[in-house]
């Protein structure tokens, strides 16, 4: 056996080898440049929307990446990053909005986390049920079950059977996602319209005319409908106390209104004066007998925190807002500059007496 010939061979392997283990480690790092750059890099998808759909397995939310342009990255780089970032497991359904420029680190995060689509929806001061319901059935991607509830219905399915639903539900801006329903909505709404009416009526002024929450909250729908103004809603709210508590008509037009319901026609008449209602409160003593909208918080604050005076009295001036008088007299005057001019006081104008 020649030594200078074992020598030789021995050398060569393992130059051999060394070189094997160079291209190992340079692939190795090429491989690993090349997914931390995709795993970094923006996407550009051709929808911005995608749906996880509960079940949903990694695969299949690969193959609906791939279904909406995203053609950034070959599968198995997208199933390394998913196995490094432990999201396989956690793919939560909902359906998610892919923003300009997002990565697939990013994206994958969005999906683990639940950052789910949200939608707004807004209950506005004033409404009635009726614009409520027609609202939410034009609100977007939600699951509209109110067509099939009347009232009654609604309210057992919120566990409020028996009680009316006008005014029941915390006027706001509330987020949903995607096949909620709009009965969920007004399950969350009506919650947050107990803890505000709560918290107020906590809070109310000593000596108020008023039963309970209740009557608050049918004062505050009263004077959401009055006015639109913050600065007059207490104002409002202490003349119809005051009425109140000596025993006067609140004659107040928003009333009259709903109780007309869909015979009103915009104006009100002498003869809607006189027909009497549980809701005309030119015939019947008292606040009537639910609300007539819902009222905002703000709304709710005057009601239980009425402005001290003398005003029993106001007329709208037709600019929006109101002249406050203490008698007779002087709300006369008040009707004759500012509505004598008009074929009837608007809804705002009251009282008349």
């Amino acid at each position: 056996m020649n030594p200078t010939h074992s020598y030789a061979t021995g050398g060569a392997i393992g130059t051999l080898l060394k070189l094997i283990v160079l291209i190992g480690v340079l692939t190795a790092g090429v491989a690993f440049w090349r997914w931390n750059a995709f795993a970094n890099a923006p996407l550009h998808p051709s929808q911005a929307r995608l749906d996880i759909d509960s079940g949903d397995s990694f695969r299949n939310v690969l193959a609906k990446l791939r279904r909406a342009g995203i053609s950034e990255g070959l599968d198995i780089e997208w199933q390394a990053l998913a196995m490094q970032m432990r999201v396989q497991s956690r793919l939560q359904a909902g359906e998610y909005a892919i923003a300009p420029d997002t990565t697939p680190t990013q994206l994958l995060r969005q999906f683990a986390d639940g950052r789910v689509l949200q939608y707004r929806f807004t209950l506005v001061e004033g409404w009635n049920m009726r614009e409520v319901r027609a609202a939410l059935a034009n609100a977007p991607q939600m699951k509209h079950q109110l067509t099939d509830l009347d009232d009654a219905a609604l309210m057992a399915a919120l566990g409020r059977s028996a009680v009316r639903p006008e005014g029941r539900f915390l006027p706001d801006t509330y987020n949903y996602t995607r096949s909620s329903s709009d009965v969920a909505l007004l399950k969350r709404a009506a919650k947050a319209m107990d803890t505000a009416l709560a918290d107020a009526w906590k809070s109310r002024e000593k000596n108020l005319p008023l039963k309970g929450a209740e009557q608050a909250l049918i004062l505050a729908s009263i004077v959401e409908k009055e006015t639109g103004r913050a600065d007059e809603r207490a104002r409002i709210a202490g003349a119809f106390v005051r009425r109140l508590k000596l025993g006067m008509l609140l004659q107040t037009d928003p009333t009259v209104i709903y109780g007309m319901g869909s015979s009103y026609d915009g104006n009100i008449r002498k003869r809607d004066l006189l027909t009497d209602t549980p809701y005309n409160t030119y015939t019947r003593a008292g606040l009537p007998p639910t609300p007539i909208a819902m009222p905002g918080r703000d709304a709710l604050r005057a009601a239980t925190h009425p402005q001290p005076g003398d005003a029993l009295y106001f007329v709208a001036r037709g600019d929006g807002s109101h002249e406050f008088t203490s008698n007779l007299a002087d709300h006369l005057r008040a009707v004759e500059k500012y509505q004598l001019h008009r074929n009837r006081p608007s809804p705002d104008a009251t009282p008349q007496q």
